[in-house]
């Protein structure tokens, strides 16, 4: 009988019926994890003495156990990192002794499971190398960090105490030995550390350092099963909307290899809706090797998953268990979320379209770049991803871009997103390298994303898998122009086979629901010009190019995946990886070496003086560079938002950081928010008031997020920087859905430079208003920043205790008002733990602002450490300083 004559069979018998909850099986299946008693050392060299072996700890890497046992310094400590070199040099080798008992060994197969080894690794048993026949073809050997490595091991077990050891080369020498086997890499100039499947971040970054470590990285498990396991459980998302999802489960079952004849048994699938759970259930031959079976599914009034902003996130768990005889063999589960993804690509007056679809709305992307959360994956705490994950929901953004250079993250990242509404770009692991072209590393890659993709298809957050990071645009790099034809030839043959080929295949076979994109930046080699824009665009004009920030709104892309600016962490930041002799000034030693981009603290400082003066001290440098980065993204990002529909997304570089450092990140390293975070809650709002200059008139758009229209008043003030009201305009208006639109047009005559008015001494700042609540506020100069002497400006403060919140902190309200304009205020409590409910804001004349202030110190200790500092103060002389009035009651 074929497969698909058994499959409708089955289901014309399958019962659909709602059950009650019932305890978990006994499983068949038994996993031990291997995650304790291992030891590391170093590998003598030839004729060396012999190394100690010391505890370890797995997951993890040789960096991190080397810090455990003391043996090196804090890697991110002033310049540590230099010193740090020779480990990426030296070869390691890991061992534990795996205890196998008679339950274990009474199992018919018993597989050893890496789900992570970084990256060349040779793996012996009770002292027998194991050979991987799907690995590198000349030695048998594992070299993809980013691939679960599986090996049956039941002959090689023996009752008792057994060896496992993972040896690790110097993953240096590694791949300079298989690029030795590569015959064109003396034609293409490969670089050699691409021969082998590692992070490309660990070879350092212009934000990161150079750690190029070793390790078991990811979890590590015997697997030992009879007659069946299942090795997979998809929910294909065939067509979804509000009424009705027909979907598919889809079940992989791995049959023994003893089941030649098959084995007669019952695969069963529950899940539930709207409270009721129900199960259908088939009959199934299970033969050995890889077996297929389906169960298509139609939802009635499905509860759909949406992004931040535009609706709710609910899952649906699925459930599916394999019973041969009596016995459960095993089961699985997934939770997902039902929602369609479209890239609408479409010829329109401005080329070709480039915008995502969620359940048929049109959404603008909002978002960052995200790189790898530390230069040490393992240990990233699940408090630190939801730290930077809900900064992001709570910043109004709905997208993130994982970036190309690092690796694949954890089921707990992606479940995060999904949880949150964050939307994910995810590049696959090329960054920027050219990759090498032999016909092994080709086949390696699609491995690779064949294990990604399954594991990562069923997270509705992921609307997009893209093939690499700038590899496409790094073929014109480093003189590779001046290559040889017929070498170019080889690597553009090479590069289409993987990323419009293996890699779209891989897609469109285990994921057809969910777009492809061959690069980031691509416009899928269609040719583009001024007038004719279409794919994704990275624009690093500002910063690389030195133009000036307003060199942003010259660039209309379909849509925007990288554009930054640097900045300094804060003090406390800062405080952590220096001595007090290293922050004298921003060209330090140790402060130019946690400065990655070449000539990048000299470039922030060119910056600065472009639209400042000097800071007064060091102090001042941080804030203001913090000031100068989130001014310069406002000005790219609320022009990306006021050219809606030409562009639909904006995604700036970069989100987080790996380690403390000057950096494009908008979060720092320790989680702390950056100028720049504060200004994206206020850029991203889902309503966005952007008054604008624009030929010779002042323009006042409106941008909506929103499905449904909005009635609003926009209120807009002329002011001077001393306070003095020259103009006050309120009108109604009505905001479509999904809308940019100017709502207000005046020439800049009408109040610039008009009856003496000095453009340098005003200002325009603009209010959106909804039931009697600001939702969007902005502000506008008419000359250039340079051309703006703010006034000295006296901050009054009034901090009062407002309670306890539910889990312990002292709730505190602190009013602010000033007399005259004060930019970018900024609230610190030195170094106590605190959460401001806004910082980094402007004070308009005479109109106050409160802001929630949540700590677990007392009123005593924040009180006495609070200070608050404007725009004027970074640059003022210390005696001309302002000085702040607190008024405070308690």
């Amino acid at each position: 009988m074929s497969r698909s004559a058994q499959l409708f069979g089955n289901l014309l018998c399958a019962m659909l019926f709602a059950t009650s909850l019932r305890a978990q099986p006994t499983l068949q299946k038994l996993t031990v994890q291997l995650d304790s008693g291992w030891e590391f050392r170093q590998i003598p060299e030839a004729g060396g003495a012999e190394t100690t072996w010391r505890p370890a700890q797995v997951p993890g890497d040789v960096h991190l156990d080397l810090l455990r046992n003391q043996l090196i310094p804090d890697p991110f400590y002033r310049d540590n990192e230099a010193k740090l070199q020779w480990i990426e040099d030296a070869s390691w080798e890991y061992r534990t002794t795996v205890q196998a008992t008679p339950a274990l060994l009474d199992h018919k197969n018993i597989e050893l499971v890496f789900e992570g080894l970084d990256a060349y690794a040779l793996i012996y048993l009770n002292d027998k190398q194991l050979l991987f026949p799907d690995a590198d073809p000349s030695s048998q050997t594992p070299n993809n960090m980013f691939r679960e490595w599986r090996i049956d091991v039941k002959s090689l077990l023996h009752s008792g105490a057994n060896q496992l050891r993972v040896v690790f080369p110097s993953p240096i020498q590694a791949a300079a030995k298989i690029a030795a086997t590569d015959k064109w890499r003396e034609y293409t100039h490969t670089e050699q550390k691409t021969y082998i499947r590692k992070a490309a971040y660990e070879y350092g970054w212009d934000w990161g350092p150079r750690f190029v470590t070793s390790g078991i990285w990811r979890p590590v498990m015997l697997e030992a099963w009879n007659d069946a396991r299942i090795s997979n459980l998809h929910i294909a998302q065939r067509d979804i909307t509000t009424k009705v999802a027909h979907v598919v489960a889809q079940v992989e079952v791995l049959g023994s290899p003893s089941a030649t004849e098959g084995v007669s048994g019952k695969l069963s699938l529950s899940y539930t809706q709207k409270g009721k759970k129900y199960e259908l259930s088939q009959d199934v031959i299970v033969h050995s090797g890889i077996n297929h079976f389906e169960f298509p599914l139609q939802i009635e009034n499905p509860d759909l998953w949406y992004p931040a902003g535009y609706g709710a996130q609910p899952r649906y768990e699925f459930t599916t268990q394999l019973k041969i005889g009596k016995a459960v063999e095993d089961q699985a589960s997934v939770r997902t979320g039902l929602r369609s993804v479209v890239l609408r690509r479409d010829l329109d007056q401005w080329g070709r379209s480039f915008e995502f679809l969620i359940n048929g709305i049109p959404v603008f992307g909002k978002g960052a770049d995200v790189i790898p959360f530390d230069s040490f994956p393992n240990r990233v705490t699940t408090a630190q991803y939801r730290r930077i994950l809900e900064s992001a929901r709570d910043a109004n953004m709905n997208m993130i871009r994982h970036w190309g250079g690092g690796y694949y993250e954890t089921e707990e990242f992606y479940d995060l997103c999904d949880e949150l509404g964050i939307m994910v770009w995810q590049d696959f692991m090329f960054g920027n390298d050219w990759q090498p072209g032999t016909y092994a590393f080709k086949q390696n890659v699609e491995r690779e994303a064949e294990y990604q993709v399954k594991r990562l298809r069923d997270h509705p957050s992921i609307i997009i898998f893209c093939g690499n990071n700038e590899t496409e645009e790094a073929f014109h790099w480093d003189d590779r122009d001046q290559l040889s034809t017929a070498a170019r030839m080889q690597m553009w043959q090479d590069y289409l086979t993987v990323f419009s080929g293996i890699l779209n295949r891989v897609v469109a076979r285990l994921a057809p629901e969910t777009p492809y994109w061959p690069s980031s930046p691509s416009s899928d080699y269609e040719e583009t010009s001024p007038s004719f824009q279409s794919g994704d665009f990275h624009d690093w004009s500002v910063w690389h190019g030195r133009v000036p920030f307003n060199e942003y709104e010259k660039h209309s892309p379909r849509f925007m995946t990288e554009f930054g600016f640097q900045s300094f962490p804060e003090m406390a930041t800062v405080e952590a990886f220096t001595a007090p002799e290293d922050r004298t000034s921003i060209f330090t030693p140790v402060m130019l070496a946690h400065q990655k981009n070449n000539e990048g603290n000299s470039i922030i400082h060119d910056y600065m003086l472009k639209d400042y003066s000097e800071p007064k001290d060091f102090a001042s440098f941080l804030y203001a560079s913090q000031v100068l980065q989130a001014e310069g993204i406002k000005i790219g990002a609320e022009h990306l938002r006021r050219d809606r529909p030409r562009t639909m997304g904006s995604i700036f570089w970069q989100l987080n950081d790996c380690w403390p450092v000057a950096s494009w990140s908008s979060i720092d390293y320790y989680g702390r928010w950056k100028a720049l975070q504060y200004y994206a809650r206020r850029f991203y709002a889902p309503l966005l008031v952007s008054p604008h200059v624009e030929d010779g008139s002042f323009n006042v758009y409106v941008v909506s997020d929103k499905t449904a229209p909005t009635n609003a008043q926009l209120r807009v003030r002329i002011m001077t920087l001393e306070g003095a009201t020259v103009s006050d305009n309120t009108q109604s208006i009505q905001i479509p859905e999904l809308s940019s639109k100017i709502y207000v047009q005046r020439p800049l005559s009408e109040f610039v430079n008009a009856n003496g008015t000095d453009a340098a001494k005003i200002f325009a700042v603009t209010d959106l208003i909804v039931d009697g609540k600001t939702v969007s506020s902005n502000l506008l100069y008419f000359v250039p920043k340079k051309e703006i002497h703010l006034p000295a400006a006296q901050v009054e403060t009034e901090l009062n205790d407002a309670g306890t919140a539910a889990w312990g902190s002292h709730v505190y309200k602190l009013r602010l008002i000033s007399k005259v304009l004060a930019r970018s205020v900024y609230v610190t409590f030195g170094n106590n733990d605190v959460d401001i409910s806004d910082n980094y804001f402007d004070l308009i004349p005479n109109q106050p602002v409160e802001i929630t202030v949540l700590s677990k110190t007392g009123m005593d200790q924040l009180k006495p450490a609070m200070k608050v500092i404007s725009l004027v103060d970074a640059f003022a002389p210390p005696t001309a300083a302002a000085q702040t009035q607190d008024i405070s009651t308690q």
